[in-house]
C-alpha cells in the first residue's frame, strides 16, 4: 500500500466532516438569509449554538455510516462516479437517522428546509471534496508519485490490454516497470537481477495459460520480495488464504491479501503504537533512567548496546527487509558481540534455525542477567516504536546475517514492522524452535486485529516472570 493512499484515505475522514458540519451551518444561514426570508419568513426560534452542538454529534454519527459504508476503503482503482454513488447512499442514509431521530423524540423540527438543505449540501461538499482529492491524486500520478510500479508476467492479450491502458493514462495510478512473458526459473532469476537496480511495488499475473508451477513460483517470488502479488481471475489453484477483487481498466484482477495489516489495519496500529508507546515510556521513565546509571557504575562501557565490536553501527531488518539502525540497553562487556561467531560459536543451543543464542554466556555483565531475565535491556525499543521502526507487537527483529540464513518461507515475518513482543514471545520465549516462531508469527501476521494485539500486551508480562530458558 503506497503511503500517498494512506494519507489521502486518512485525510477524507477529517475533511468528510468539515463538509458534513459545513453543509448544516449552510443551511442554517440559507434559511436565516434574508433573500429567502422574503420568499418565506421564519416563524420560529432556532437558536445557532444549541443547532451546533447537534449538528457536531450528527456529523461524528455520519461518519460512522460512511465507515460502514465503505466510503473509507483504500483502493485507488475505485472510479469517481461510483464512489459519489456510494457518497449519495451514505448520506440517504445518514437522512434517515436524522428522521429517526426526529421522531424518536415526539416533536418536529423546527425546520424541514434546513434537514432536506443539508442533505444535499452534504452530498455536494463531500463529492466536491472527494473529486479534488481524486484530482490532486492524479497530478501526483503524473510526476510518478504515488503510482504503482507493476511487473506484468503473461503472453496474453490481457496483458497487452493493460499495457495499453496503462501506458496511456496515468489516472489508473499505475505503471508497467517490466514484462515477462513466462516465469520459468531463467526469468526468475532476470527479475531478481531487475529488482536489485530498481523498486516494484506489485506483480500482476494476467496469463492464463501460464502453468501451475509457474504461476506457484512468481507467487512465491512476490511473498518473498514483499511484492504484492496480483492476477487474473481464476489463475491461482493454491495458497490463497484472503483475495481482493478490484475493477482495473475493465480486467477483473484479484489481490492476494497478504494481512490485515495494510490499508487502515495500518493506520489503527500505527496511532496505537504511538499512543501506547508514549504512554509506556513515561511510566516507566524512572526504571529506564535507573537502569541507565546502575550499567555504567556496574561495568565500563555505554549505556545502549548499539554498535558493533569495530563501531559500525548495529542494525535489525525491519518491514520489507530494510535495515534500521537499532538499540537497546548493554547487558554484555564492551565489544564482545562478535565472539559468538567466533569463539563462542561452540556454545550456540539454536542449530535448528539461523539465531545464535549462546549457554552460559561469559559476556553477560552481573547486572545484564538481571535486565535480560527481565527483559528490561529491551525496553529503549519503546522509542524504536514510537519513530515507526517497530511496533508494540509483531516478530522478533532479526540480525543481517540471521535474516540471510532464511529459507523462502521464513521471509514472510518480514511483511509487517517487528515488534517488542509477540505471538512467539508470549507462548515460549526461546523454549520454541525458530520454526514454531515463524508459524506462530505468521499466523498473526494473516489473523492480526487491534484485540489480538491488546492480548499480546497484556499477556507479555506473565510469560515475562514465568520460570522458562533464560533469554
Amino acid at each position: 500500500m503506497k503511503r500517498s493512499e494512506l494519507f489521502f484515505s486518512f485525510l477524507l475522514v477529517p475533511l468528510d466532516y468539515l463538509a458534513i458540519v459545513l453543509a448544516g451551518v449552510s443551511a442554517y444561514y440559507i434559511r436565516y438569509a434574508d433573500f429567502f426570508q422574503e420568499y418565506r419568513p421564519v416563524i420560529f426560534d432556532l437558536n445557532f449554538n444549541e443547532y451546533f452542538k447537534v449538528l457536531i454529534i450528527i456529523a461524528i454519527l455520519w461518519i460512522i455510516i460512511f465507515a460502514f459504508a465503505g466510503l473509507y476503503s483504500i483502493k485507488n482503482a475505485r472510479k469517481l462516479i461510483k464512489e459519489i454513488y456510494r457518497v449519495v447512499l451514505a448520506c440517504s442514509t445518514g437522512f434517515m437517522l436524522i428522521v429517526i431521530l426526529i421522531f424518536m423524540q415526539r416533536e418536529l423540527f423546527d425546520s424541514r428546509f434546513i434537514v432536506l438543505a443539508g442533505l444535499i449540501l452534504a452530498i455536494f461538499y463531500i463529492s466536491l471534496g472527494r473529486t479534488i482529492i481524486r484530482l490532486i491524486q492524479r497530478s501526483l500520478f503524473k510526476k510518478d508519485i504515488g503510482i504503482h510500479k507493476v511487473i506484468l508476467v503473461g503472453n496474453s492479450k490481457t496483458a497487452d490490454n493493460l499495457i495499453k491502458k496503462f501506458s496511456a493514462s496515468s489516472a489508473f495510478g499505475y505503471k508497467i516497470v517490466k514484462r515477462l512473458r513466462n516465469f520459468s526459473i531463467e526469468s526468475a532469476q532476470e527479475l531478481e537481477e531487475f529488482l536489485k537496480l530498481k523498486e516494484a511495488d506489485e506483480v500482476i499475473q494476467s496469463d492464463p495459460n501460464l502453468s501451475k508451477g509457474e504461476i506457484l513460483r512468481l507467487y512465491d517470488f512476490a511473498d518473498e520480495h514483499h511484492i504484492t502479488f496480483k492476477y487474473a481471475v481464476d489463475l491461482l489453484g493454491a495458497k490463497v488464504l484472503k483475495t481482493e477483487v478490484n475493477e482495473i481498466a475493465g480486467i477483473p484482477i484479484v489481490e492476494v491479501k497478504k494481512t490485515q495489516l495494510d490499508g487502515w489495519g495500518r493506520i489503527v496500529k500505527r496511532i496505537f503504537d504511538l499512543i501506547g508507546s508514549s504512554a509506556i515510556i513515561i511510566i516507566l521513565s524512572p526504571i529506564l533512567l535507573l537502569t541507565a546509571v546502575i550499567i555504567k557504575i556496574d561495568s565500563r562501557g555505554s549505556v545502549f548496546f548499539s554498535r558493533k565490536d569495530d563501531d559500525s553501527l548495529l542494525y535489525r531488518v525491519g518491514q520489507g527487509g530494510n535495515l534500521f539502525h537499532y538499540f537497546k540497553f548493554r547487558s554484555m562487556i564492551q565489544k564482545s558481540d562478535s565472539l559468538r561467531y567466533s569463539e563462542l560459536a561452540d556454545r550456540n543451543i539454536r542449530d535448528d534455525g539461523p539465531m545464535v543464542k549462546i549457554k552460559d554466556d561469559p559476556r553477560i555483565t552481573r547486572f545484564g542477567k538481571f535486565i535480560r531475565r527481565f527483559s528490561i535491556d529491551e525496553l529503549p525499543e519503546l522509542f524504536l516504536v514510537f519513530t515507526g521502526k517497530m511496533s508494540l507487537v509483531g516478530p522478533r527483529p532479526h540480525l543481517p546475517e540471521e535474516v540471510a540464513r532464511y529459507e523462502h518461507h521464513h521471509k514472510k515475518v518480514l511483511t509487517i514492522k517487528p515488534g517488542m513482543t509477540g505471538m512467539a514471545q508470549i507462548s515460549g520465549r526461546s523454549d520454541l524452535s525458530f520454526e514454531e516462531e515463524v508459524k506462530l508469527d505468521t499466523y498473526y501476521i494473516e489473523n492480526w486485529s487491534i484485540l489480538l494485539d491488546l492480548s499480546i500486551l497484556l499477556r507479555t508480562p506473565l510469560a515475562v516472570f514465568k520460570n522458562r530458558v533464560a533469554e
